[in-house]
């Protein structure tokens, strides 16, 4: 790549300008200093301050979130929701923006109040935290994820028909292996039995590895105490998960959803690709967002995605483990991956041979999901 390739994209990434000299310098061996820096962004013309959206469109743009689950975002979290759809705003507008057009929502959240507990990760991929997030598992959907405990970003984040099966987990963690060429130093679960084929796997992949740490490479103990994890389920709750609890909750209360195994799996052939779609995107928005500087002095702060791929600006080191490619194919022979239909298959049959008869199409959002479930429901209930 260029030299100018190189800074639009470290430019994109969000990097400060002294990050951006540091990284040509020490992954490119390109010197520049930051005032040549600026000459090569004028010349492209990327600006931080130039080029805003207009504010018609930012509004339209925060309007639409507010309808669905946008409405939980706070103006950061919104701030970077506009980012990510190529809308370039002041987070300052988007404050006051979300005070005009939402002052409950802003007034809730100021209420909140977040207490933190003292942590410490030596760098990316030292330790990963993962764990099962069941609050929408009685309406037939269950959330798996993981989080690397330096950079907090999210490694992966599933939604399945369950996550009480250690072969699912399991097939979790080894896709992430493949992807990343290696494994976590510690990886940090709760003591559930769903965890025994990661607990294995990662001591199998460890078991030859002698980096001087006598720390058992599996934790277990408390899910409340993994806290890296557990705090953001909570973000995950507030900006986009409570959407779909209060939607699935009103569906139960109208008498509209009973618990069946028929309409769980037609929340599951309905919703399940919309939630997917939810927590990619939520997670994409996360590891691009600023970490604030915490009060522990030894928590990096920072963008997430850039703390783990460039660990050199933090004064740390990555620190995953290589793994053997036969020990790899070993441990993916006892995973199950998820696979491309989404509930039961007679169900799955059934409503996409509905679908086909009503002309109907995949749903689009939460809204479309909610009347396609209605439909299909109503249309089997009539057909017993």
């Amino acid at each position: 790549m260029s030299v100018e390739e190189l800074v639009k994209l470290y430019f994109d990434l969000g990097l400060h300008y002294k990050d951006i000299v540091t990284l040509l310098a020490s992954r490119h061996h390109y010197v520049v200093s930051e005032r040549h820096l600026k000459r090569i962004l004028n010349s492209c013309g990327l600006f931080r301050r130039k080029g805003y959206t207009t504010l018609d469109r930012v509004v339209q743009f925060i309007e639409e979130q507010l309808n669905t689950s946008g409405q939980l975002c706070g103006y950061r979290w919104m701030y970077r929701k506009c980012k990510e759809n190529g809308l370039h705003v002041k987070k300052e507008e988007i404050r006051l923006i979300l005070k005009e057009l939402d002052p409950r929502g802003v007034e809730i959240r100021g209420l909140r109040r977040l207490h933190r507990r003292r942590y410490f990760a030596k760098g990316p991929n030292y330790i990963w935290h993962f764990d099962s997030y069941d609050k929408l598992k009685p309406f037939g959907i269950c959330i798996n994820g993981c989080i690397d405990g330096f950079s907090r970003k999210t490694i992966w984040m599933n939604a399945f028909t369950t996550s009480s099966d250690p072969k699912i987990i399991g097939g979790y963690y080894m896709e992430a292996v493949q992807r990343l060429g290696g494994c976590p130093r510690i990886a940090r679960g709760d003591k559930g039995t769903e965890n025994v084929k990661v607990r294995d796997f990662q001591r199998f992949l460890r078991r030859n590895i002698h980096d001087g740490s006598a720390i058992d490479s599996y934790i277990d103990g408390a899910s409340t105490a993994n806290q890296r994890i557990e705090s953001w389920w909570g973000f995950l709750r507030r900006e986009s998960m409570e959407f779909y609890i209060s939607l699935f909750t009103d569906l139960k209360d109208r008498g509209l959803f009973d618990g069946t195994y028929l309409d769980r799996s037609l929340i599951q052939f309905c919703f399940m690709g919309i939630i997917q779609d939810e927590l990619d995107e939520t997670t994409n928005l996360w590891d691009s967002h600023v970490i604030r500087p915490s009060k522990n002095a030894s928590v990096p702060s920072g963008r997430p995605q850039i703390m783990y791929m460039f660990p050199e600006l933090y004064r740390s080191e990555d620190c995953l483990s290589p793994v053997d490619r036969t020990d790899v194919q070993l441990c993916q022979n006892n995973c199950t991956f998820r696979p491309a239909v989404p509930c039961d298959t007679d169900i799955y049959n059934i409503c996409n041979f509905l679908m086909v008869e009503s002309q109907l199409h995949l749903p689009a959002d939460a809204y479309q999901a909610v009347d396609l479930y209605l439909h299909l429901k109503n249309e089997i209930r009539s057909a017993l």
